[in-house]
Protein backbone atom coordinates (compact mmCIF):
# COMPACT_ATOMS: atom_id res chain seq x y z
CA UNK A 1 0.00 0.00 0.00
CA UNK A 2 1.85 3.14 -0.91
CA UNK A 3 0.81 5.61 2.11
CA UNK A 4 2.19 8.84 1.13
CA UNK A 5 0.20 8.36 -2.57
CA UNK A 6 -2.90 7.66 -0.59
CA UNK A 7 -2.62 10.31 1.92
CA UNK A 8 -2.02 12.94 -1.23
CA UNK A 9 -5.42 11.42 -2.81
CA UNK A 10 -7.53 11.60 0.58
CA UNK A 11 -5.93 15.38 1.20
CA UNK A 12 -5.36 14.55 4.56
CA UNK A 13 -2.80 13.13 7.25
CA UNK A 14 -3.06 9.28 8.30
CA UNK A 15 -1.84 8.82 11.62
CA UNK A 16 -2.36 4.41 11.58
CA UNK A 17 -2.76 2.54 9.19
CA UNK A 18 -3.49 -1.45 9.43
CA UNK A 19 -4.84 -4.63 7.47
CA UNK A 20 -7.94 -5.90 8.95
CA UNK A 21 -8.81 -9.29 9.53
CA UNK A 22 -11.64 -11.53 7.33
CA UNK A 23 -12.31 -10.70 3.75
CA UNK A 24 -11.59 -13.52 2.21
CA UNK A 25 -12.51 -12.04 -1.06
CA UNK A 26 -11.58 -7.95 -1.09
CA UNK A 27 -8.83 -6.48 1.59
CA UNK A 28 -9.94 -3.71 4.48
CA UNK A 29 -7.85 -1.35 6.11
CA UNK A 30 -8.45 0.39 8.84
CA UNK A 31 -7.42 4.23 8.39
CA UNK A 32 -6.79 6.70 11.01
CA UNK A 33 -6.53 10.14 9.66
CA UNK A 34 -6.63 13.78 10.06
CA UNK A 35 -8.81 15.51 7.92
CA UNK A 36 -9.76 19.37 7.90
CA UNK A 37 -8.22 19.05 11.40
CA UNK A 38 -10.66 16.36 12.61
CA UNK A 39 -9.53 12.94 13.49
CA UNK A 40 -11.44 10.01 11.15
CA UNK A 41 -12.07 6.64 11.48
CA UNK A 42 -12.47 5.70 8.05
CA UNK A 43 -11.84 2.13 6.28
CA UNK A 44 -10.21 1.73 3.17
CA UNK A 45 -12.28 -1.29 1.24
CA UNK A 46 -9.62 -2.31 -1.90
CA UNK A 47 -9.26 -5.67 -4.16
CA UNK A 48 -7.36 -8.86 -3.15
CA UNK A 49 -4.88 -10.36 -5.13
CA UNK A 50 -7.04 -12.52 -6.70
CA UNK A 51 -11.01 -12.02 -6.46
CA UNK A 52 -13.86 -14.02 -7.65
CA UNK A 53 -15.39 -13.59 -11.06
CA UNK A 54 -18.86 -12.88 -9.75
CA UNK A 55 -17.46 -10.51 -7.64
CA UNK A 56 -18.77 -6.96 -8.28
CA UNK A 57 -16.51 -4.05 -8.45
CA UNK A 58 -15.35 -1.71 -6.00
CA UNK A 59 -16.99 0.97 -7.51
CA UNK A 60 -20.16 -1.17 -7.89
CA UNK A 61 -20.17 -1.64 -4.60
CA UNK A 62 -19.91 2.12 -3.18
CA UNK A 63 -22.93 2.46 -5.25
CA UNK A 64 -24.53 -0.07 -4.26
CA UNK A 65 -23.87 1.07 -0.61
CA UNK A 66 -24.74 4.64 -1.20
CA UNK A 67 -28.36 3.30 -2.70
CA UNK A 68 -28.53 1.35 0.70
CA UNK A 69 -27.55 4.01 2.82
CA UNK A 70 -30.69 6.49 1.24
CA UNK A 71 -32.96 3.31 1.86
CA UNK A 72 -32.29 3.45 5.50
CA UNK A 73 -29.92 0.28 5.71
CA UNK A 74 -27.31 0.78 8.25
CA UNK A 75 -24.58 0.30 6.60
CA UNK A 76 -21.20 1.90 6.84
CA UNK A 77 -21.60 5.35 5.33
CA UNK A 78 -19.76 5.34 2.04
CA UNK A 79 -17.55 8.33 1.60
CA UNK A 80 -15.14 8.62 -1.78
CA UNK A 81 -14.62 6.40 -4.57
CA UNK A 82 -11.53 5.81 -6.53
CA UNK A 83 -11.07 4.25 -9.91
CA UNK A 84 -7.24 5.82 -10.49
CA UNK A 85 -4.80 2.67 -10.45
CA UNK A 86 -1.94 4.74 -10.17
CA UNK A 87 -3.12 5.95 -6.22
CA UNK A 88 -2.58 2.33 -4.66
CA UNK A 89 -2.73 0.07 -7.60
CA UNK A 90 -6.05 -1.23 -7.44
CA UNK A 91 -9.93 0.39 -7.36
CA UNK A 92 -10.97 1.61 -3.68
CA UNK A 93 -13.32 3.02 -1.73
CA UNK A 94 -13.37 4.79 1.84
CA UNK A 95 -16.12 4.45 4.00
CA UNK A 96 -16.90 5.25 7.47
CA UNK A 97 -15.76 2.39 10.19
CA UNK A 98 -18.14 1.19 12.46
CA UNK A 99 -17.72 -0.44 15.38
CA UNK A 100 -19.64 -4.10 16.76
CA UNK A 101 -18.76 -7.74 16.17
CA UNK A 102 -18.78 -9.43 13.40
CA UNK A 103 -16.65 -12.99 13.82
CA UNK A 104 -19.16 -15.52 13.41
CA UNK A 105 -18.03 -17.96 15.64
CA UNK A 106 -18.49 -15.60 18.49
CA UNK A 107 -21.75 -13.84 16.83
CA UNK A 108 -23.73 -17.27 17.49
CA UNK A 109 -22.48 -17.94 20.66
CA UNK A 110 -23.37 -14.70 22.12
CA UNK A 111 -26.74 -14.33 24.78
CA UNK A 112 -26.70 -10.33 24.68
CA UNK A 113 -26.03 -9.06 21.29
CA UNK A 114 -28.52 -6.51 20.09
CA UNK A 115 -30.59 -7.38 23.19
CA UNK A 116 -30.56 -11.29 22.84
CA UNK A 117 -31.01 -13.76 19.92
CA UNK A 118 -34.73 -13.12 19.58
CA UNK A 119 -34.48 -9.44 19.43
CA UNK A 120 -31.07 -9.64 16.94
CA UNK A 121 -33.12 -12.01 14.50
CA UNK A 122 -35.83 -9.20 14.50
CA UNK A 123 -33.58 -6.82 13.87
CA UNK A 124 -31.67 -8.96 10.47
CA UNK A 125 -35.32 -8.86 9.89
CA UNK A 126 -35.90 -5.20 9.75
CA UNK A 127 -32.30 -4.88 7.84
CA UNK A 128 -33.24 -7.30 5.02
CA UNK A 129 -36.51 -5.83 4.27
CA UNK A 130 -35.02 -2.41 4.03
CA UNK A 131 -32.44 -3.76 1.81
CA UNK A 132 -35.55 -4.98 -0.47
CA UNK A 133 -37.26 -2.04 -0.20
CA UNK A 134 -35.06 -0.54 -3.15
CA UNK A 135 -36.38 -2.05 -6.37
CA UNK A 136 -36.07 -1.42 -10.03
CA UNK A 137 -35.57 0.18 -12.02
CA UNK A 138 -32.85 2.18 -10.90
CA UNK A 139 -30.86 4.77 -12.99
CA UNK A 140 -28.30 5.11 -10.45
CA UNK A 141 -27.48 1.08 -10.04
CA UNK A 142 -27.25 0.85 -14.07
CA UNK A 143 -24.82 -1.87 -13.98
CA UNK A 144 -27.53 -4.84 -12.08
CA UNK A 145 -29.05 -4.66 -15.83
CA UNK A 146 -32.20 -5.89 -16.51
CA UNK A 147 -33.94 -8.38 -13.66
CA UNK A 148 -34.44 -11.85 -14.55
CA UNK A 149 -37.76 -12.97 -15.66
CA UNK A 150 -37.54 -16.15 -13.88
CA UNK A 151 -34.59 -15.82 -11.28
CA UNK A 152 -35.16 -19.52 -9.82
CA UNK A 153 -34.21 -21.22 -13.11
CA UNK A 154 -31.49 -18.22 -14.26
CA UNK A 155 -29.47 -19.60 -10.91
CA UNK A 156 -29.13 -23.22 -12.07
CA UNK A 157 -28.46 -21.93 -15.13
CA UNK A 158 -26.19 -20.39 -13.87
CA UNK A 159 -24.54 -23.00 -11.29
CA UNK A 160 -24.58 -25.31 -14.30
CA UNK A 161 -22.09 -23.20 -15.94
CA UNK A 162 -19.75 -22.25 -13.44
CA UNK A 163 -19.90 -26.55 -12.43
CA UNK A 164 -19.32 -27.13 -16.50
CA UNK A 165 -16.36 -25.08 -16.10
CA UNK A 166 -14.16 -26.71 -13.36
CA UNK A 167 -11.23 -29.14 -13.17
CA UNK A 168 -13.63 -32.13 -11.29
CA UNK A 169 -17.11 -33.48 -12.15
CA UNK A 170 -19.50 -32.66 -9.13
CA UNK A 171 -22.19 -35.33 -9.31
CA UNK A 172 -24.11 -34.59 -6.34
CA UNK A 173 -24.03 -31.17 -6.73
CA UNK A 174 -25.47 -31.47 -10.32
CA UNK A 175 -27.86 -34.00 -8.97
CA UNK A 176 -28.89 -30.72 -6.90
CA UNK A 177 -29.23 -28.57 -9.16
CA UNK A 178 -31.83 -30.94 -11.24
CA UNK A 179 -33.71 -31.32 -8.09
CA UNK A 180 -33.84 -27.96 -7.66
CA UNK A 181 -34.70 -27.30 -11.76
CA UNK A 182 -37.59 -30.11 -11.36
CA UNK A 183 -39.52 -27.74 -8.37
CA UNK A 184 -38.99 -24.27 -9.33
CA UNK A 185 -41.21 -22.13 -8.25
CA UNK A 186 -42.65 -19.42 -10.62
CA UNK A 187 -41.49 -15.89 -10.94
CA UNK A 188 -42.80 -13.56 -7.83
CA UNK A 189 -41.22 -10.32 -6.68
CA UNK A 190 -37.85 -8.73 -7.80
CA UNK A 191 -35.85 -6.57 -5.47
CA UNK A 192 -32.34 -5.76 -4.62
CA UNK A 193 -31.09 -8.92 -3.25
CA UNK A 194 -27.84 -8.71 -1.16
CA UNK A 195 -26.37 -12.41 -1.90
CA UNK A 196 -24.46 -12.37 0.65
CA UNK A 197 -26.65 -11.18 3.90
CA UNK A 198 -25.27 -13.79 6.82
CA UNK A 199 -23.98 -13.97 10.24
CA UNK A 200 -20.00 -12.96 9.28
CA UNK A 201 -21.30 -9.98 6.83
CA UNK A 202 -22.87 -7.82 9.86
CA UNK A 203 -21.72 -5.83 12.80
CA UNK A 204 -23.43 -5.65 15.92
CA UNK A 205 -23.04 -4.25 19.82
CA UNK A 206 -25.02 -4.69 22.96
CA UNK A 207 -27.30 -2.01 21.23
CA UNK A 208 -28.07 -3.32 18.12
CA UNK A 209 -26.67 -3.83 14.49
CA UNK A 210 -24.44 -1.75 13.38
CA UNK A 211 -23.37 -2.47 10.16
CA UNK A 212 -24.28 -4.36 7.11
CA UNK A 213 -21.25 -5.62 5.44
CA UNK A 214 -19.78 -7.25 1.92
CA UNK A 215 -22.38 -6.03 -1.11
CA UNK A 216 -20.33 -7.71 -3.62
CA UNK A 217 -22.58 -9.77 -4.90
CA UNK A 218 -26.17 -7.90 -4.67
CA UNK A 219 -28.25 -8.40 -8.04
CA UNK A 220 -31.93 -8.08 -8.38
CA UNK A 221 -33.99 -11.16 -7.30
CA UNK A 222 -36.22 -13.19 -5.55
CA UNK A 223 -36.65 -12.09 -1.72
CA UNK A 224 -36.60 -15.58 -0.79
CA UNK A 225 -33.22 -15.95 -1.95
CA UNK A 226 -31.58 -13.49 0.48
CA UNK A 227 -33.82 -15.34 3.29
CA UNK A 228 -32.83 -18.47 2.26
CA UNK A 229 -29.18 -18.06 2.13
CA UNK A 230 -29.14 -16.57 5.81
CA UNK A 231 -31.31 -20.00 7.16
CA UNK A 232 -29.27 -22.43 5.37
CA UNK A 233 -27.80 -25.30 7.65
CA UNK A 234 -23.92 -23.84 6.03
CA UNK A 235 -24.51 -20.34 7.15
CA UNK A 236 -25.17 -21.59 11.08
CA UNK A 237 -21.55 -21.28 12.12
CA UNK A 238 -22.59 -24.08 14.94
CA UNK A 239 -24.67 -21.52 16.26
CA UNK A 240 -28.25 -23.26 18.13
CA UNK A 241 -30.38 -21.01 15.93
CA UNK A 242 -32.01 -21.66 12.28
CA UNK A 243 -31.48 -18.05 11.18
CA UNK A 244 -27.75 -17.26 10.85
CA UNK A 245 -26.92 -19.70 13.68
CA UNK A 246 -28.17 -17.02 15.87
CA UNK A 247 -31.82 -17.33 16.58
CA UNK A 248 -35.27 -18.87 15.90
CA UNK A 249 -37.67 -18.22 12.56
CA UNK A 250 -40.86 -16.95 13.98
CA UNK A 251 -39.43 -13.56 14.95
CA UNK A 252 -37.06 -12.86 12.19
CA UNK A 253 -40.13 -13.70 9.56
CA UNK A 254 -42.82 -12.01 11.75
CA UNK A 255 -40.11 -8.64 11.84
CA UNK A 256 -39.20 -8.73 7.69
CA UNK A 257 -43.16 -9.16 6.96
CA UNK A 258 -43.95 -6.30 8.95
CA UNK A 259 -41.22 -4.04 7.55
CA UNK A 260 -41.82 -5.19 4.18
CA UNK A 261 -45.43 -5.96 3.98
CA UNK A 262 -44.06 -8.97 1.91
CA UNK A 263 -45.38 -12.77 3.34
CA UNK A 264 -42.46 -15.26 3.52
CA UNK A 265 -43.49 -18.35 1.61
CA UNK A 266 -41.69 -21.31 3.48
CA UNK A 267 -41.62 -23.49 0.32
CA UNK A 268 -39.44 -20.87 -1.55
CA UNK A 269 -37.45 -20.45 1.47
CA UNK A 270 -36.66 -24.21 1.39
CA UNK A 271 -35.78 -24.03 -2.08
CA UNK A 272 -33.22 -21.09 -2.08
CA UNK A 273 -31.64 -22.94 1.59
CA UNK A 274 -30.75 -26.07 -1.26
CA UNK A 275 -29.90 -23.44 -3.80
CA UNK A 276 -27.64 -22.10 -0.71
CA UNK A 277 -25.94 -25.11 -0.06
CA UNK A 278 -24.65 -25.21 -3.98
CA UNK A 279 -24.14 -21.85 -4.35
CA UNK A 280 -21.25 -21.63 -1.23
CA UNK A 281 -19.71 -24.93 -2.98
CA UNK A 282 -19.57 -23.55 -6.37
CA UNK A 283 -17.87 -20.16 -4.55
CA UNK A 284 -16.12 -23.14 -2.08
CA UNK A 285 -14.39 -24.86 -5.50
CA UNK A 286 -13.44 -21.16 -7.03
CA UNK A 287 -11.86 -20.05 -3.75
CA UNK A 288 -9.79 -22.82 -3.67
CA UNK A 289 -8.77 -22.69 -7.12
CA UNK A 290 -7.39 -19.42 -6.58
CA UNK A 291 -4.88 -20.93 -3.94
CA UNK A 292 -3.93 -24.19 -6.75
CA UNK A 293 -3.79 -21.81 -9.82
CA UNK A 294 -0.84 -20.11 -7.65
CA UNK A 295 -3.07 -16.43 -8.24
CA UNK A 296 -3.11 -16.61 -4.14
CA UNK A 297 -1.57 -18.90 -2.43
CA UNK A 298 -3.32 -19.23 0.83
CA UNK A 299 -4.01 -21.90 3.72
CA UNK A 300 -7.45 -20.31 4.43
CA UNK A 301 -8.00 -20.71 0.42
CA UNK A 302 -6.80 -23.87 0.05
CA UNK A 303 -9.18 -25.60 3.29
CA UNK A 304 -12.14 -23.40 1.87
CA UNK A 305 -12.03 -26.44 -0.84
CA UNK A 306 -12.33 -29.27 1.43
CA UNK A 307 -15.93 -28.27 2.55
CA UNK A 308 -17.17 -29.17 -0.44
CA UNK A 309 -18.15 -32.50 0.45
CA UNK A 310 -20.11 -31.26 3.46
CA UNK A 311 -22.03 -29.04 1.50
CA UNK A 312 -22.58 -31.87 -1.11
CA UNK A 313 -24.48 -33.67 2.33
CA UNK A 314 -26.29 -30.93 2.69
CA UNK A 315 -27.65 -30.73 -0.11
CA UNK A 316 -28.53 -34.11 -0.20
CA UNK A 317 -30.43 -34.06 3.40
CA UNK A 318 -32.25 -30.71 2.50
CA UNK A 319 -33.67 -31.97 -0.42
CA UNK A 320 -34.59 -35.49 0.66
CA UNK A 321 -35.90 -33.34 3.88
CA UNK A 322 -38.06 -31.10 0.98
CA UNK A 323 -39.69 -34.52 -0.82
CA UNK A 324 -40.83 -36.28 2.35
Amino acid sequence: MDKPALAAWLGAEITGMALLSGGAIQQNWALDVLAGGQAQRWVLRTDAAATLAVSRSRAEEFHLLRAAHAAGVTVPEPLRLCTDRSVIGAPFFIMRRVDGLAAAHRVVRSETLAGGRQALVAALGRELARIHSIVPPRADLPFLGEPASDPCRRFVAAMRVLLDAGRLPRPMLEWGLRQLEISAPPPAATVLCHNDFRTGNYMATEAGISGILDWEFAAWGDPHEDIGWLCARCWRFGGPGEVGGVGPRAPFVAAYEAASGRRVDPARVAWWEIAAAIRWAVVAIDQAERHISGAEPSLELALTGHIVPELELDVMRAVMARAA
